[in-house]
C-alpha cells in the first residue's frame, strides 16, 4: 500500500526537495507525492514540484474570507488526492481545527529549534539572539497550539562562538534534511505510534 504525501509549502521548499529526494533514492518506500499546496503563488517550491512532475496547486488565502473556508478548499485538494499524511515544509500559516481534526496524528512540521523553545518564527534568530550553546531542529506532530505537538525526532547543533545567525541557520537546516525524511520514513513504515505527548518508535 502507497501512502499519498501532500506538502503544504510557502517559500523556497528545501525541505520539501529533501523529502523527493528521499521517496526518489527510495530512502523513503512505499510513499509518493501527490500533491504540493502553496499559500504563495510564486513560491520556489511550486517550480521543484513541477521540475518532478508532480501536482502543484497554489491556493490564495485572500480568495476566502476566513481561513476556514481557505481550509475547506485545501480539504478539498486533498480528498481529490487521497492523501494520507500531510508535510509542512517552511509553510508559514497556523493550521486550523478543522485541518487538524480531519487529519489529526497525520500532520507532521519541521521546525529550525529545541522545542518547546524558541516557537513561532524566526527560532533561529530568536536562539542566536538568547545566547544558547547549543541549538537544533524538531519533527513534530501537529495539534491545535503553534508547535505544541508531539516530538517525533530532535537533533542538536553547536553554536560556536564565530557563527552569525545565518552560520546557525545552516547548520539547522543541514539535520532538517536528515530527519524530516527519517520522520517520513517512520511514518510510512508504522513505525510511530503517539502515547499522550510522547510519540513511541515501535
Amino acid at each position: 500500500m502507497t501512502t499519498n504525501i501532500a506538502v503544504l509549502v510557502s517559500g523556497r521548499g528545501s525541505n520539501l526537495q529533501s523529502i523527493i529526494d528521499n521517496i526518489e533514492n527510495g530512502y523513503i518506500k512505499s510513499a509518493t507525492i501527490s500533491v504540493v499546496i502553496s499559500d504563495v503563488g510564486d513560491a520556489y517550491a511550486l517550480k521543484r514540484a513541477r521540475d518532478h512532475g508532480i501536482n502543484d496547486v497554489f491556493i490564495d488565502p485572500s480568495d476566502f474570507s476566513n481561513r476556514q473556508e481557505y481550509e475547506k478548499e485545501i480539504l478539498k485538494v486533498l480528498e481529490d488526492n487521497d492523501v494520507d499524511l500531510i508535510l509542512l515544509a517552511g509553510y508559514m500559516r497556523l493550521v486550523g481545527k478543522d485541518l487538524i481534526g480531519a487529519y489529526r496524528n497525520r500532520i507532521i512540521n519541521i521546525h529550525p529549534a529545541l522545542l518547546p523553545s524558541f516557537k513561532g518564527l524566526h527560532a533561529q534568530q530568536q536562539a542566536f539572539d538568547y545566547g544558547v550553546k547549543v541549538s537544533g531542529c524538531t519533527v513534530h506532530f501537529v495539534d491545535e497550539g503553534m508547535d505544541t505537538g508531539p516530538i517525533i525526532i530532535q537533533k542538536c547543533v553547536p553554536v560556536l562562538d564565530t557563527d552569525t545567525a545565518d552560520d546557525l541557520a545552516a547548520r539547522i537546516l543541514e539535520q532538517e534534511h536528515n530527519i524530516f525524511p527519517e520522520s517520513v520514513k517512520l511514518f510510512v513504515e508504522g513505525k510511530l505510534k503517539v502515547e499522550g505527548r510522547i510519540v513511541v518508535h515501535t
